[in-house]
């Protein structure tokens, strides 16, 4: 399955909403924010010659239907580059 991907940005935004609906173990546990929302978050460095380092996040889903309410849910914090 595809991964999002997000700027560090819209990362920092979309986590302190998570922070907001759901208890806080949910964004601390990494098998806990898989289980509930289906995916984990992973760092992504990509080195470009001409401006150094491009940092992105990746989520990683694992569950189609947990993906598709994430989207649902959260789709104003991705919008801008959700390759999905």
């Amino acid at each position: 399955m595809k991964p999002i991907v997000i700027s560090k940005q819209q990362w920092t935004a979309l986590k302190e909403k998570v922070n907001k609906d759901y208890p806080p173990s949910v964004s601390l546990v990494r098998e806990k924010m898989k289980r509930v929302l289906g995916f984990t978050p992973r760092l992504h460095e990509e080195w470009d010659a001409r401006s150094g380092y491009h940092i992105t996040m990746h989520l990683d889903f694992f569950d189609e239907q947990k993906r598709t309410m994430f989207l649902l849910k959260y789709s104003e914090y991705v919008a801008q580059n959700c390759n999905t």
